[in-house]
Protein backbone atom coordinates (compact mmCIF):
# COMPACT_ATOMS: atom_id res chain seq x y z
CA UNK A 1 0.00 0.00 0.00
CA UNK A 2 1.34 3.27 -0.75
CA UNK A 3 2.55 5.70 2.61
CA UNK A 4 1.57 9.50 2.50
CA UNK A 5 2.76 12.18 4.56
CA UNK A 6 0.28 14.41 5.59
CA UNK A 7 1.32 17.96 6.47
CA UNK A 8 -2.06 18.61 8.50
CA UNK A 9 -2.79 22.08 9.86
CA UNK A 10 -6.44 20.88 10.99
CA UNK A 11 -7.62 23.91 8.45
CA UNK A 12 -9.66 23.57 5.99
CA UNK A 13 -7.42 23.20 2.64
CA UNK A 14 -4.88 20.39 4.67
CA UNK A 15 -8.27 18.21 5.80
CA UNK A 16 -9.72 18.16 2.41
CA UNK A 17 -6.56 17.29 0.83
CA UNK A 18 -5.82 14.44 3.42
CA UNK A 19 -9.49 13.38 2.30
CA UNK A 20 -8.39 13.35 -1.30
CA UNK A 21 -5.33 11.04 0.01
CA UNK A 22 -7.38 8.71 1.63
CA UNK A 23 -9.67 8.19 -1.17
CA UNK A 24 -6.93 7.13 -3.01
CA UNK A 25 -6.75 4.56 -0.45
CA UNK A 26 -3.21 5.21 0.88
CA UNK A 27 -1.75 4.97 4.07
CA UNK A 28 -1.72 7.91 6.36
CA UNK A 29 0.86 9.27 8.10
CA UNK A 30 0.09 13.05 9.42
CA UNK A 31 2.32 15.30 10.76
CA UNK A 32 1.34 18.54 12.49
CA UNK A 33 3.55 21.62 13.44
CA UNK A 34 3.96 23.73 16.87
CA UNK A 35 5.64 26.20 15.46
CA UNK A 36 5.33 28.98 17.66
CA UNK A 37 1.77 30.01 16.54
CA UNK A 38 -0.29 32.62 18.33
CA UNK A 39 -2.93 29.90 19.52
CA UNK A 40 -3.64 26.31 20.00
CA UNK A 41 -7.23 26.14 18.06
CA UNK A 42 -5.63 24.65 14.94
CA UNK A 43 -3.48 21.93 17.02
CA UNK A 44 -6.66 21.04 18.36
CA UNK A 45 -8.65 21.06 15.08
CA UNK A 46 -5.50 18.71 13.21
CA UNK A 47 -5.88 16.16 16.64
CA UNK A 48 -9.79 15.92 15.83
CA UNK A 49 -9.05 15.60 12.11
CA UNK A 50 -6.51 13.17 12.03
CA UNK A 51 -8.65 10.76 14.53
CA UNK A 52 -11.50 11.34 12.17
CA UNK A 53 -9.35 10.32 8.89
CA UNK A 54 -8.03 7.14 10.91
CA UNK A 55 -4.46 7.92 10.35
CA UNK A 56 -1.89 5.41 11.18
CA UNK A 57 0.28 7.86 13.47
CA UNK A 58 -0.46 11.53 14.56
CA UNK A 59 2.93 13.33 15.03
CA UNK A 60 3.32 16.72 16.18
CA UNK A 61 5.98 18.11 16.36
CA UNK A 62 7.48 21.63 18.08
CA UNK A 63 9.75 23.77 15.94
CA UNK A 64 9.63 26.71 17.46
CA UNK A 65 9.63 29.33 14.28
CA UNK A 66 8.33 32.66 17.13
CA UNK A 67 12.50 32.41 18.06
CA UNK A 68 12.99 33.89 14.82
CA UNK A 69 9.58 36.39 14.67
CA UNK A 70 8.86 37.84 11.33
CA UNK A 71 5.47 37.09 11.18
CA UNK A 72 2.28 37.84 13.34
CA UNK A 73 0.97 34.28 13.27
CA UNK A 74 4.24 33.75 15.89
CA UNK A 75 3.26 37.02 17.54
CA UNK A 76 5.21 39.45 15.78
CA UNK A 77 2.84 42.36 15.02
CA UNK A 78 -0.86 42.55 14.58
CA UNK A 79 -2.90 39.88 12.80
CA UNK A 80 -4.36 42.44 9.84
CA UNK A 81 -7.75 42.12 9.58
CA UNK A 82 -10.40 43.03 6.69
CA UNK A 83 -7.55 43.85 4.46
CA UNK A 84 -7.76 40.80 2.00
CA UNK A 85 -6.53 41.34 -1.62
CA UNK A 86 -4.24 44.20 -0.23
CA UNK A 87 -0.90 44.45 -2.17
CA UNK A 88 2.08 42.63 -1.42
CA UNK A 89 2.58 39.91 1.04
CA UNK A 90 1.03 40.01 4.38
CA UNK A 91 2.25 40.54 7.87
CA UNK A 92 0.76 36.49 8.47
CA UNK A 93 3.72 35.65 6.07
CA UNK A 94 5.89 32.97 8.45
CA UNK A 95 9.58 33.61 6.59
CA UNK A 96 10.28 30.32 4.60
CA UNK A 97 7.38 28.16 6.71
CA UNK A 98 6.73 25.50 4.38
CA UNK A 99 10.13 24.71 3.49
CA UNK A 100 10.54 24.36 6.69
CA UNK A 101 7.17 21.70 7.10
CA UNK A 102 8.07 20.61 4.07
CA UNK A 103 11.67 19.52 4.98
CA UNK A 104 10.58 17.75 7.93
CA UNK A 105 7.48 16.11 6.23
CA UNK A 106 10.27 14.55 3.85
CA UNK A 107 12.66 13.57 6.66
CA UNK A 108 10.22 11.75 8.14
CA UNK A 109 8.73 10.09 4.77
CA UNK A 110 12.21 8.68 4.18
CA UNK A 111 12.13 7.12 7.25
CA UNK A 112 9.05 5.14 6.16
CA UNK A 113 9.11 4.70 2.86
CA UNK A 114 6.24 7.28 1.85
CA UNK A 115 5.97 7.64 -1.62
CA UNK A 116 3.94 10.70 -1.23
CA UNK A 117 3.72 14.13 0.74
CA UNK A 118 0.23 15.79 1.06
CA UNK A 119 0.32 19.42 1.55
CA UNK A 120 -3.24 21.70 0.96
CA UNK A 121 -1.39 24.28 -1.01
CA UNK A 122 -3.44 26.48 -3.40
CA UNK A 123 -2.94 29.55 -5.27
CA UNK A 124 -6.20 30.70 -6.34
CA UNK A 125 -7.40 31.84 -3.50
CA UNK A 126 -4.79 32.55 -1.06
CA UNK A 127 -3.12 35.73 0.68
CA UNK A 128 -0.25 35.24 -1.73
CA UNK A 129 2.29 33.68 0.02
CA UNK A 130 5.14 33.12 -2.08
CA UNK A 131 5.46 29.18 -0.55
CA UNK A 132 2.08 28.05 -1.99
CA UNK A 133 2.54 28.68 -5.95
CA UNK A 134 3.10 25.69 -8.11
CA UNK A 135 6.94 27.22 -8.95
CA UNK A 136 7.70 26.85 -5.40
CA UNK A 137 6.28 22.87 -5.08
CA UNK A 138 8.15 22.12 -8.32
CA UNK A 139 11.19 23.07 -7.29
CA UNK A 140 10.76 21.32 -4.04
CA UNK A 141 9.85 17.91 -5.38
CA UNK A 142 13.22 18.43 -7.49
CA UNK A 143 14.92 19.32 -4.25
CA UNK A 144 13.64 16.03 -2.46
CA UNK A 145 14.92 14.09 -5.69
CA UNK A 146 18.11 15.31 -5.03
CA UNK A 147 18.50 15.58 -1.41
CA UNK A 148 17.52 12.07 -0.20
CA UNK A 149 18.52 8.58 -0.46
CA UNK A 150 15.48 7.58 -2.12
CA UNK A 151 15.74 10.32 -4.58
CA UNK A 152 19.50 9.14 -5.95
CA UNK A 153 18.29 5.56 -5.82
CA UNK A 154 15.99 6.57 -8.21
CA UNK A 155 12.47 6.63 -5.95
CA UNK A 156 12.27 10.04 -5.80
CA UNK A 157 8.98 10.82 -3.70
CA UNK A 158 6.35 13.08 -5.03
CA UNK A 159 4.40 16.28 -3.84
CA UNK A 160 0.92 15.20 -3.63
CA UNK A 161 -1.36 19.02 -4.59
CA UNK A 162 -4.84 18.11 -5.37
CA UNK A 163 -5.88 21.80 -4.19
CA UNK A 164 -3.51 23.94 -6.26
CA UNK A 165 -5.28 25.22 -8.41
CA UNK A 166 -8.72 25.17 -7.24
CA UNK A 167 -10.32 28.10 -5.97
CA UNK A 168 -12.11 27.94 -1.98
CA UNK A 169 -15.48 27.67 -3.08
CA UNK A 170 -14.51 24.31 -5.19
CA UNK A 171 -12.20 22.64 -1.96
CA UNK A 172 -15.47 23.37 -0.43
CA UNK A 173 -17.84 21.60 -2.48
CA UNK A 174 -14.79 18.54 -3.19
CA UNK A 175 -14.50 18.25 0.66
CA UNK A 176 -18.27 18.17 1.38
CA UNK A 177 -18.12 15.71 -1.68
CA UNK A 178 -15.56 13.57 0.24
CA UNK A 179 -17.78 13.55 3.31
CA UNK A 180 -15.35 15.98 4.98
CA UNK A 181 -16.93 17.16 8.43
CA UNK A 182 -16.06 21.14 8.19
CA UNK A 183 -17.15 21.60 11.66
CA UNK A 184 -13.85 19.48 13.09
CA UNK A 185 -11.79 22.12 10.83
CA UNK A 186 -10.39 25.60 12.21
CA UNK A 187 -9.23 28.28 10.02
CA UNK A 188 -9.09 31.80 11.90
CA UNK A 189 -5.59 33.03 12.48
CA UNK A 190 -7.03 35.57 15.64
CA UNK A 191 -9.59 33.67 17.60
CA UNK A 192 -11.71 34.68 20.18
CA UNK A 193 -11.25 32.55 23.35
CA UNK A 194 -12.78 29.14 22.90
CA UNK A 195 -11.94 29.29 19.67
CA UNK A 196 -14.75 31.19 18.34
CA UNK A 197 -13.35 32.76 14.45
CA UNK A 198 -12.50 36.38 14.57
CA UNK A 199 -14.28 36.53 10.98
CA UNK A 200 -12.26 39.61 9.93
CA UNK A 201 -8.46 37.93 8.90
CA UNK A 202 -7.43 36.55 5.96
CA UNK A 203 -8.10 33.33 6.31
CA UNK A 204 -11.78 33.92 8.06
CA UNK A 205 -12.12 36.12 4.81
CA UNK A 206 -11.13 33.08 2.30
CA UNK A 207 -13.10 30.72 4.13
CA UNK A 208 -16.02 32.42 4.52
CA UNK A 209 -15.90 33.16 0.47
CA UNK A 210 -15.76 29.93 -0.28
CA UNK A 211 -18.89 28.95 1.49
CA UNK A 212 -20.87 31.41 0.20
CA UNK A 213 -20.35 31.01 -3.52
CA UNK A 214 -20.54 27.23 -2.87
CA UNK A 215 -23.71 28.21 -1.76
CA UNK A 216 -23.03 25.62 1.85
CA UNK A 217 -23.24 27.15 4.77
CA UNK A 218 -20.33 26.83 7.09
CA UNK A 219 -20.93 24.14 9.69
CA UNK A 220 -18.05 25.71 11.91
CA UNK A 221 -20.21 28.94 12.66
Amino acid sequence: MTRAVVLLSGGLDSTTAAAMARREGWELYALTLRYGQVHQAELEAARRVASALGVVRHVELAVDLSAFGGSSLVGDGAIPKDQLGDAGVPTTYVPARNTVFLSLALAWAEVLGAERIVIGVNALDYSGYPDCRPEFIAAFEYLASLATKAGVEGRPLTLYTPLQHLTKAGIVRLGIELGVDFSMTHSCYDPAEGGRPCGHCDSCLLRARGFLDAGIPDPAL
